[in-house]
């Protein structure tokens, strides 16, 4: 083992026996007691020696045996504690291999993982995963070059059509990207900023897994809003997690995180909006129907990229095993206060994707839940 104390998290003493781990509440630890010569050695835990170098580096200060293991003991307790050397080759390769601007993302993944070994799990698990964005437009790009930038092994692009001007946006396609295709332009835009080449597919042809994720993030927008059940049935039959995203009509909207068979999906959600509104299905056939003739939505570029980012970093959580605050339910802005607002969603017991559980059985959320814990 090389232990390493989280660099990402500032270190500052309370007092002459306490030190402060991190500056934000959620991931800030108050760690001690502790006397000069162990603060001292605390500075060495960098991850170049190991055990055997820290502990006759511990005896050099005048500690007692035993205090340099106590210490990495108590720091890995509290989720202080990176091992540079943990982790399986093929995972040590892939830390190895990531580009210095992968720096940051590898910092937060120390922050977030109480493990020594979960920097490079995680990452391991990022590159090994396929996510599927259904969309090309300032969302959906934007949303599908993050995702590669942050290491995720393959990301798949999907729209029609070739690229308007009006699907420009930063951090999604560029000028040069205009007239193309977009299944082209998007293949393209994820290309640049991966690092290296995607893991390979493991099995005979044909046999490769469905995606860990569909992120739907369409260029009008309406699909994320008030998204088609009939869409989303191969995702449910299939179990596949999907994420909805987008902006209409002035209005972001990121989620809901579908867990099929878990969580509300989109047929919950029409029921449920019929229940309340008996107009609702009149108006869907309408609105659909006007969207194919829509020639410029209203998606503000800024309110276009906070969408963006947000669906992104929600995409990036689940994939590394935690439950975002969209699972389960939405959250809303619109121009110009721009108040983020959560809707939770309930799933309907009519609606054949099954999230509301029987009578008597633990609900799928629960079920999901435990799923991603394990």
């Amino acid at each position: 083992m090389h232990p390493k104390v989280k660099p990402a998290l500032a270190r500052a003493w309370r007092d002459l026996q306490t030190v402060q781990f991190g500056v934000t509440p959620a991931h800030a630890v108050v760690f001690g007691p502790l006397d000069t010569a162990t603060g001292t050695l605390i500075d060495r835990i960098d991850g170049t020696r190991g055990m055997e170098l820290l502990r006759a580096e511990a005896v050099a200060l005048g500690l007692p045996d035993g205090r340099a293991d106590e210490l990495v003991r108590g720091l890995a307790g509290a989720g202080l504690i990176d091992d540079a050397g943990a982790g399986d080759p093929a995972a040590q390769a892939l830390r190895r291999g990531a580009p210095e601007r992968l720096g940051p993302d590898l910092g937060s993944l120390s922050v977030l993982s109480r493990e020594p070994a979960g920097v490079q799990e995680r990452f391991a698990a990022r590159r090994a995963v396929r996510v599927r964005v259904r969309g090309a437009g300032r969302v959906g790009a934007a949303v599908a070059a993050v995702l590669a930038s942050a290491g995720v092994g393959r990301v798949e692009v999907m729209d029609g059509g070739r690229v308007e001007p009006g699907d420009l946006a930063p951090g999604g396609l560029g000028p040069d990207a205009v007239g193309r295709l977009r299944s082209e332009a998007g293949a393209a835009l994820v290309r640049a900023p991966a690092p290296g080449r995607p893991p390979a597919a493991n099995g005979p042809p044909g046999a490769e897994p469905g995606p860990a994720l569909v992120v739907v993030a369409p260029r009008d927008g309406l699909q994320a809003w008030a998204p088609d059940p009939d869409t989303a049935a191969d995702w449910i039959a299939t179990g596949t997690p999907h994420l909805y995203a987008g902006v209409l009509e002035g209005t972001g909207v990121v989620g809901p995180l579908v867990l099929p068979g878990g969580t509300a999906c989109a047929g919950c959600m029409e029921r449920d909006r019929i229940a309340r509104d008996p107009a609702w299905p009149r108006l869907l056939v309408q609105w659909r129907s006007a969207h194919r003739r829509r020639a410029v939505p209203a998606c503000d570029v800024g309110l276009a990229t906070a969408v963006a980012g947000l669906a992104a970093a929600h995409a990036l959580a689940f994939l590394d095993g935690e439950l975002p605050a969209s699972v389960g339910a939405r959250w809303e802005a619109a121009l110009p206060g721009l108040h983020w607002q959560r809707t939770g969603l309930t799933a309907h017991p009519e609606c054949g994707c099954a999230a509301a559980g029987e009578p008597g059985h633990p609900s799928g959320m629960r079920e999901a839940q435990d799923t991603m814990a394990g």
